[in-house]
């Protein structure tokens, strides 16, 4: 054979070779240094790489037998710290793997071209493993510092059986948030098979009582009887009141719970304040969530001009528009405004996509830790994860202490307690199911059709109903059927 032939096949194999060895730490980190380099650090490597497999395997056996698994360690900050650190550090250690796949390649006795390949090569393998490893680590650690926001803690017990979880909903303007609520709401869950009835409490209620034995029941033994007050300004009064509640770090969010025990007699497990415009962010990470539009629903007001419409008909909203579907005022009452706030929760639970989630992480993630200021500890999330992935195959239920089943000038508390505990019970099978209908009402405008019964009903500030009839959405055993 001709010298130059010999040469031309010597360097062919060198070059196969540089690149098989490359090719094995990308396939088997470690692998590399033992069949050519340094093999106490190629057998380390191989077995961290194993012991990793294995691992996965474990976790992805343990996910398909229980799938709710996942939510656990999704809401572990111990496991994302450690799976954060574990990519940090195997992001490095593979890089380093790779230079060395690269030097015991001997890349200075190969020719130019050949050397110019092996280096593009490496770097394109080096930098896409690190970088996804990384990017990784990044994930984890957005993941720890949403769950950093929730206090410390593992689950509570439930209460009669159900978990007693206040929503507060309000803008984060400086001269709101955290002052006047725009939206309050009690998500009572069972705590074995996640059935959900939403009580929807009207802010412009007065004259009821608080919790007996309570702060604001000393200050206030009649019930909230003074000009003016109504149940989104308790936190107002507490707020100037603060020397009242020296050991709460959220007076207001404290008081306002006092009140709503006194007026539903029931137990508040937990509460979170949902940021509005949080939420906006929130929406458009998971895509949008689809709603039927039954008038138009003005976007604007609320003391500025309406700048637009959000038209009939089934659409997918962004979040922009479904913040003004839920809080759109012109044109409606807040009990209107009720009824399609609970339509935008139920279509949020039973709408969110598992696999968006994953898609989109890190945007969830900075929407929920710029929306959400809750005293839910982290070592409830799992449990409560668990819970909405349940509810999300059952009805909700909804009773909302309005017109006109109820006066909010001067409730009648123990009718509203029955009200919420017959619901409670229908939602739990101990009575007979009641799914409310709009009744048609005499100079009222006519919608589209879209109740339980197939017929065509009264829609007033969008939602079905009226405010003489009762908003559907507002008082039912299945919210997205009025929706």
């Amino acid at each position: 054979m001709p010298p130059t032939a010999v040469s031309e096949r010597a360097a062919r194999i060198r070059f196969r070779r540089a690149l098989t060895l490359m090719g094995f730490t990308l396939v088997v980190p470690g692998s590399a240094q033992l069949l050519a380099g340094n093999r106490r650090v190629g057998r380390i490597a191989v077995r961290i790489w194993l012991v990793t497999l294995l691992v996965a395997l474990y976790l992805g056996v343990r996910l398909l037998v229980a799938p709710s698994y996942a939510l656990q360690l999704a809401t572990s900050p111990t496991f994302m710290l450690a799976l954060r650190l574990y990519l940090l550090l195997g992001a490095i250690a593979w890089a380093g793997l790779f230079i060395d796949a690269w030097r015991i390649g001997q890349p200075l006795s190969l020719r130019l071209q050949h050397r110019r390949a092996v280096v593009g090569i490496n770097g394109v393998l080096c930098f896409s493993v690190v970088g996804t490893m990384l990017f990784g680590a990044h994930l984890a650690g957005a993941q720890r510092d949403l769950l950093s926001t929730f206090a410390s803690g593992d689950l509570g017990g439930a209460h009669a059986g159900r978990y007693n979880i206040l929503l507060l909903g309000g803008d984060s303007g400086s001269d709101r948030w955290g002052l006047r609520t725009d939206s309050m709401t009690i998500a009572s869950v069972d705590a074995r098979t996640g059935r959900t009835v939403m009580i929807g409490l009207p802010r412009n209620m007065s004259n009821f009582p608080f919790r007996k034995g309570s702060v604001m029941a000393k200050q206030f033994p009649k019930g909230f009887d003074c000009d003016g007050c109504y149940l989104n300004g308790i936190s107002t009064w507490a707020g100037d009141h603060r020397d009242l509640f020296a050991d709460s770090e959220h007076p207001g969010v404290d008081a306002t719970i006092m009140g709503i025990e006194g007026i539903t007699g029931l137990d508040i497990n937990y509460w979170a304040m949902v940021n509005m415009k949080g939420f906006r962010r929130l929406v458009d990470a998971f895509g949008g969530v689809e709603l039927t539009v039954r008038q138009r629903i003005p976007v604007g007001g609320l003391g500025k001009d309406v700048t637009g419409y959000i038209e009939p008909g089934r659409r997918k909203l962004d979040g922009h528009d479904a913040l003004w579907f839920a809080r759109a005022r012109e044109g409606s009452d807040d009990y209107s405004r009720m009824a399609r706030q609970k339509c935008v929760m139920t279509a949020m639970l039973t709408q969110i996509s598992p696999s968006r989630a994953l898609t989109n992480f890190q945007e969830i993630a900075k929407a929920s830790t710029a929306m959400i200021t809750t005293d839910i500890p982290s070592g409830a999330l799992g449990d409560f994860a668990d819970l909405a992935l349940k509810a999300r195959s059952q009805k909700v239920s909804t009773v909302s202490l309005v017109p006109p089943q109820i006066d909010t000038a001067r409730p009648d508390i123990d009718k509203v307690q029955r009200m919420i505990a017959n619901a409670i019970a229908r939602a739990e099978g101990h009575a007979p199911k009641k799914v409310v209908t709009a009744k048609p009402a005499a100079g009222a405008s006519a919608g589209t059709s879209g109740a339980a019964d197939g017929g065509r009903d009264v829609v007033t500030g969008g939602s079905l109903g009226s405010r003489n009839d009762g908003y559907v959405a507002n008082e039912t055993d299945d919210v997205a059927a009025a929706c």
